[in-house]
């Protein structure tokens, strides 16, 4: 029948139909699916794009320290003592086949290759935001040791879905890691962080206790100030003052 429309789309694809008449149409052709297309009766007005959306594998690398670690070391004399890290592993992660029509819209996407370039741009995207949160000064070291023995994290899924709504079904597999010693890490942390607590209270006492004196010989030297202003204006008082001086003495 003219204008039906039986595309040709393999079992785990999807179909994008372009056409020159109408542009992108919004909804996908899947597998077996006909669909009534007058358009389509144009001739080579009507073109279809196939796209897999598989899992996407990206390795990663990471290399980084505890924050603060050289700090700690050096303030306790472990100058041997080593926190750095390395985590080697792969991430992965499909495109939600709701978000494909609304990818390729937004970012011009043709065929397969584009698709697949702008997933690599994701991946490494996700590869940065990943790196960031391992190696933020935010991060504690305990949040730090779940993340790399791979045990989920509902405050980094939030994120990833905030920044990759276009993305589902993450994983991080762990392939090697070298990890610093986190109970050493965090001990040294505690007598650091609690040396700081003393100083910062020995300081705010030292500055209360010079501000206190200043005021005090602040106020002395007004009162001293008045009393010459007052006896520059009656010189009488001098006389007054050391007959009371007198009479006290006797």
């Amino acid at each position: 029948m003219g204008g039906w429309a039986q595309f040709s789309v393999p079992p785990g694809k999807y179909g994008v139909i372009y056409s020159k008449t109408h542009g992108l149409d919004q909804k996908l052709v899947q597998s077996g699916e006909f669909r009534w297309i007058w358009y389509k009766l144009i001739p080579t007005n009507v073109k279809i794009s196939v796209f897999s959306l598989e899992h996407i594998n990206y390795p990663i690398d990471f290399k980084s320290s505890l924050p603060s670690g050289d700090a700690y070391t050096a303030f306790i004399g472990l100058a041997n003592t080593d926190f750095s890290w390395n985590l080697k592993g792969e991430l992965s992660f499909k495109l939600d086949p709701q978000m494909l029509i609304p990818v390729i819209s937004k970012n011009n996407l043709v065929d397969q290759n584009d698709l697949d370039a702008y997933l690599q741009s994701v991946s490494q995207n996700i590869e940065v935001l990943l790196l960031r949160v391992l190696s933020s000064q935010g991060t504690d070291s305990a949040r730090l040791e779940q993340l790399m023995s791979g045990t989920p994290d509902a405050d980094l899924d939030k994120e990833l879905k905030e920044n990759f709504p276009e993305i589902y079904d993450f994983s991080i597999v762990i392939k090697s890691a070298k990890y610093p010693d986190f109970v050493l890490y965090r001990q040294l942390q505690q007598i650091y962080e609690g040396y700081l607590a003393k100083q910062r209270e020995y300081t705010i006492s030292s500055i209360g206790k010079r501000a206190e004196n200043h005021m005090e010989s602040q106020l002395r030297y007004e009162k001293l100030e008045r009393y010459g202003e007052l006896l520059t204006k009656y010189p009488i008082l001098l006389e007054y003052m050391a007959m009371e001086k007198d009479e006290n003495n006797k």
